[in-house]
């Protein structure tokens, strides 16, 4: 008799669970059945913001594969489904229908979580009023751009200056639409970005023609039957005829919590290194899910595309019978403002400082060319290193195209847990359109080492 696998959650990292335990378990000794709540699965939500901006002009594009192509692979999906409880003992979960329908019961011997992160929404006044949006699924994206076509906004605001935050801002100005983007932290970028290259980020903006504005909370969003404008903290009032809220995410944990599946300190599912919850056949990936930093040691949620599919095909090795261990995390990430990029590694300044580590910290401006080269484009790179070990810990990259990709080195070394004597001497390519012959990332080990001296 077979198995049957439940996955809660159709996005990165239910689908690659359940892709891989396919590989490994055939339809006839391992039944896989998933439940999506929104429209879409196997879906790029990175993508999310260049619909909106126009540089996807087909939501299709964002979309790997169709429930229609995972049911002729033996993998059973059901789209605006929603699981509302889970019976641990019993092995058996409660789910409906999201456009109507009665409850019904559900049996499993193995069951995923891979419920995703869900927007942070603060309790401001006049958050519901039609034409403020936030950013989560395709469906979301789709009312954004929807909105753009049919009614021409004149003047956007977005709250929140974070990945989403800025990248949202961008697809507001491809439409030719002013953006203020407000932020409460003191820097763009808090806290993926220490403050010293937040505020590189934040000049790029103002440079581009972004009204930027830190240091300031929202009281309130204002409006009848539609978003009029935005108060903020004090005489501040901004208008606005579209808001878009980008105030990070949160583990969607509530189907854990309310039944018995322990929650780690991070604030996400706790797992062991298998995706493996506490609760018997209960696993848990992606952005639900807890992982460990591979610098700190400590429990982390990152909600990163590249993180919860990495976990998710753990996990799907392991419900197909395989044995394989997650190996962390190092929340490394780029993005882009216009023609800024930004990428980041490791751990940042302020986290070094909470980690109570004594480090050296090096910022220097570089280009990502030989300085010769006509196209190329200056960059701004801070570079972490342990004054003990002499381990590289983290690294944050600011500049023009082609800046920002160099943080992979980075992530490279930080992974293998190499010194910057080591760094030092790795063999980077060199020609002139694309570095000069020390590469930055060369460069931040030689800056390093003159902090600290010879080994």
């Amino acid at each position: 008799m077979s198995e049957r696998l439940l996955v809660i959650g159709g996005d990165a990292a239910g689908m690659s669970a359940a892709s891989e335990a396919r590989r490994r378990r055939g339809p006839d000794d391992l039944e896989i059945v998933v439940f999506e709540r929104s429209s879409f699965v196997s879906y790029s939500a990175c993508g999310e913001p260049y619909f909106v901006g126009d540089y996807v002009t087909e939501i299709d594009d964002l979309i790997a594969r169709t429930p229609e192509e995972f049911a002729a692979r033996d993998i059973e999906v059901h789209i605006r489904h929603e699981v509302t409880s889970i019976d641990t003992e019993a092995r058996r979960v409660a789910v409906r229908a999201v456009d109507g329908g009665a409850e019904r019961s559900e049996p499993y011997d193995e069951l995923l979580l891979a419920t995703g992160a869900e927007p942070n929404r603060p309790p401001i006044d006049g958050a519901d009023l039609p034409g403020v949006y936030q950013m989560h699924t395709l469906d979301d994206a789709l009312a954004v751009r929807w909105m753009i076509d049919e009614h021409a906004p004149k003047r956007a605001v977005v709250i929140g200056g974070g990945y989403i935050g800025i990248e949202m801002a961008e697809a507001f100005d491809r439409h030719g639409i002013p953006v203020t983007i407000v932020t409460a932290a003191p820097s763009l970028l808090d806290p993926q970005l220490d403050p010293d290259m937040g505020d590189l980020v934040r000049a790029a903006a103002e440079a581009q023609g972004f009204d930027v504005r830190t240091d300031q909370r929202i009281e309130c969003i204002e409006g009848d039957d539609h978003v009029t404008a935005v108060a903020c903290d004090g005489p501040d009032r901004i208008d606005a005829d579209v808001v878009l809220l980008g105030l990070g995410s949160h583990a969607e944990v509530w189907l854990a919590t309310q039944n018995g599946i322990p929650v780690g300190e991070s604030g996400a599912i706790l797992v062991d290194d298998h995706q493996r919850t506490q609760v018997p056949g209960v696993w848990a990936a992606g952005d639900c899910a807890e992982a460990r930093h591979r610098i700190s040691g400590k429990p982390v949620n990152f909600h990163l595309g590249t993180v919860a599919n990495k976990q998710g095909r753990i996990a799907g090795v392991n419900l197909g019978g395989g044995d394989e261990a997650f190996p962390g995390v190092l929340g490394t990430a780029v993005t882009k403002l216009c023609d800024l990029e930004i990428g980041r590694t490791g751990l940042t300044e302020t986290e070094c400082q909470a980690l109570g580590l004594d480090y050296v910290a090096d910022t220097f401006e570089s280009t990502t060319a030989s300085g010769y080269w006509p196209e190329a484009e200056r960059m701004t790179m801070k570079a972490l290193t342990d004054r003990a070990t002499r381990r590289l810990l983290g690294a944050q990259i600011v500049g023009g195209a082609g800046s920002a990709k160099r943080i992979d080195a980075v992530a490279m070394a930080l992974w293998n847990e190499m010194t910057i004597d080591a760094l030092i001497n790795v063999d980077l390519s060199y020609a002139p359109p694309f570095s000069g012959v020390w590469d930055p990332v060369l460069v931040a080990a030689r800056k390093a080492r003159a902090i600290l001296g010879d080994p």
